[in-house]
């Protein structure tokens, strides 16, 4: 009965550690992988013209068959549509980058507030870089309903969307000492990337393609962001998680 007793404890212990360090470690790994993957897949189908189909149908169905200039559904859901992708525009990414980094300086997290700036600035050469690279033209098949200036491929919009709000909600996470506010922080940070992307593709800037490379990216950048932070904070380079109690 003791020896039962005393395995059913180290049981409990095992899965409270899993749940607090290895199962995060787990996924955050998974969603670096994946997404690597899933970008590179992305990318080799796009070079070969293997999405050209299923782009060009899918920003069809998502126009009035008689005025390709007209998205469907009535004229507040294009100017929402409008309001969405402002959500990952630069100017407001910038804006919400230098709150929170404000926020962290004077809140006496300054290694944490200079990370934060390494890791956003890190996605925006890159993402800035991968269109380089690809130098996508935009979707020609219908009128665009943003004004656009760079390449296509990787949509920069669901890119820096995912890269920006997933490593601030990673970042403020750390600092919330209950398990319901963090997992609130990432699903907002979530929610908020889907809105941007699909919105690119509902005003015709992109085709979705683009946007599902930008969230691929923009994840498996912000999971090695995630990774570096935990690494520097386990070796006292940037402030503790005052939640993690080690």
């Amino acid at each position: 009965m003791t020896f039962l007793l005393s395995s059913w404890d180290t049981l409990l212990r095992w899965l409270g550690r899993l749940g607090r360090h290895e199962l995060p470690l787990l996924l955050a790994m998974t969603a670096l992988a994946g997404g690597t993957w899933a970008f590179l897949e992305l990318a080799g189908e796009v070079l070969d013209g293997g999405t050209l189909d299923f782009d060009a149908r899918l920003l069809l169905a998502l126009r009035n068959p008689a005025d390709l200039s007209d998205p469907l559904g009535p004229g507040w859901l294009e100017e929402m549509g409008r309001d969405f992708t402002a959500l990952g525009g630069t100017g407001v990414l910038v804006l919400l980058g230098a709150s929170v980094t404000g926020y962290l300086l004077l809140s006496g997290h300054h290694r944490t507030a200079l990370f934060t700036v390494i890791a956003l600035t890190g996605g925006w050469l890159l993402s800035s870089l991968l269109k380089l690279g690809f130098d996508r033209p935009r979707p020609d098949l219908v009128p665009h309903g943003s004004i656009v200036y760079t390449a296509s491929f990787p949509s920069g919009h669901s890119m820096m969307a995912a890269v920006t709000y997933l490593t601030l909600a990673i970042i403020l996470a750390r600092a919330q000492p209950h398990h319901r506010l963090k997992a609130y922080l990432l699903l907002i940070a979530i929610l908020l990337t889907v809105l941007v992307g699909m919105s690119r593709v509902y005003l015709g800037v992109h085709w979705p393609s683009d946007v599902l490379a930008g969230w691929t990216a923009g994840a498996a950048w912000a999971s090695l962001c995630w990774l570096a932070a935990r690494a520097l904070q386990r070796h006292g380079r940037i402030e503790k998680d005052p939640a993690a109690g080690d």
